[in-house]
């Protein structure tokens, strides 16, 4: 059976971004070859992250310089991202795409794959459960996202976080108030509170406020009225109603801080405006927001994907593509994701990956199969739009 990884900088689904990640490592190499895969990766596929064709052949791939004259022998194709275009239509029948293919948003896509009868596997559904916590990329990538993200906006503010007692006086510190503490906010909590900032945090979810306390944060307490979150662990989307009264709530808060970190995303839908301009022009002139959401719509009015600006006096950054920025971590786990998901399912005696559509796991991330989009929430948004 060969698996085969491709060099996604050459390949590229987004013109303004070069991927740095990589679906493989050596080690993951390693462990798929013992396992009996024919592990095939286009030159180069690492080099961004760390890893060299050598360490690739060393562990025992198969280093090739055309990944896309490949693909029609590939039984697996891995991806950070998703295929592009001209992958298509090489794709042969039955072959098992596995990536980032962000489904909700790119329906052409997942139902041209649906048409070439290729098995297609989301990572972005893997239900996020006790089991699958071992497969689950987008919780690996987005911890990495609240590192990056509260490093950036370190970057860009015009004073220092930490308390600092100097002969001129005292430095007080900086006051960061995170919005949304899911996987990447907490991160950014830990992250701001070990480079000695305030941290004042708020999620909808009330549950997750012991969460940042043990962090050394404070939780900003609102009454908006019930919440809570879905049975994936997403927070639930607001009403209009609530979605201004927690405005109203966060703006002392958002005036008051140096650095806002807004983290807010629902799942399959576009993110919620969190913060206005209006708002922003409230803050102190140096002072610095991270958007999380940009690329999908924004949290933050006035931020743009993939660029920094400013926004009535404040620095908004909304370059996103964050764990891009700790590329060799990045590939690490999301490589032990791949390799975790593929060793669960694997037969070691026929060789074969089992593609069980009544495991619960495969049952929400497999997206097509057979011809057809089989995922029932992927079938009622297409239908609704």
């Amino acid at each position: 059976m060969q698996l085969l990884v491709l060099n996604e900088a050459k390949h590229a689904v987004d013109s303004a971004v070069v991927e740095r990640r990589c679906a493989v490592t050596p080690n993951t190499v390693m462990r798929l070859s013992r396992m009996g895969l024919d592990v095939v990766i286009e030159s180069d596929a690492g080099v961004r992250s760390g890893y060299t064709n050598d360490a690739y052949a060393e562990q025992g791939a198969t280093i090739i310089d055309d990944g896309v004259e490949a693909l029609s022998g590939a039984d697996i194709v891995l991806y950070v991202n998703r295929p592009s275009e001209a992958h298509l239509a090489k794709l042969s029948e039955n072959t098992l795409v596995i990536g980032h293919i962000d489904p909700f948003f790119q329906q052409s896509l997942v139902e041209q794959l649906a048409a070439k009868q290729v098995s297609t596997l989301s990572v972005e559904m893997i239900p996020r459960s006790s089991r699958a916590q071992k497969m689950d990329a987008l919780s690996s990538q987005a911890s990495l996202a609240g590192y990056v993200m509260m490093l950036q906006a370190a970057n860009n503010l015009p004073s220092i976080l930490p308390m600092m007692m100097t002969p001129s006086g005292t430095i007080k510190p900086a006051k960061v108030f995170i919005i949304g503490a899911g996987v990447a906010g907490l991160q950014a909590i830990a992250t701001a509170k070990r480079m000695g900032a305030n941290v004042l945090a708020y999620d909808t979810r009330p549950v997750v406020a012991e969460q940042v306390e043990s962090l050394g944060g404070k939780f900003l307490k609102i009454d908006i009225g019930e919440t809570g979150q879905t049975k994936d662990g997403y927070a639930k989307e607001l009403t209009d109603e609530q979605k201004a009264k927690q405005q109203e709530a966060q703006r002392d808060a958002i005036a008051d801080s140096d650095i806002v970190i807004t983290t807010a995303q629902l799942f399959g839908r576009k993110p919620p405006v969190l913060i206005r301009k209006e708002t922003l022009a409230l803050m102190k002139p140096g002072s610095v927001v991270v958007d999380m959401a940009a690329q999908s719509g924004g949290n933050v009015e006035g931020s743009v994907a993939g660029e920094t600006v400013q926004v009535e006096g404040v620095t908004v950054i909304g370059t996103g593509h964050w764990s891009q920025q700790v590329a060799t971590d990045a590939t690490d786990m999301y490589a032990n994701n791949l390799f975790n998901l593929i060793d669960e399912f694997f037969n070691t005696e026929s060789k074969q990956f089992e593609l069980n559509l009544e495991d619960e796991i495969l049952a929400q991330s497999v997206i097509t199969h057979g011809g057809a989009v089989i995922n029932d929430m992927l079938k009622n948004a297409y239908g609704g739009q």
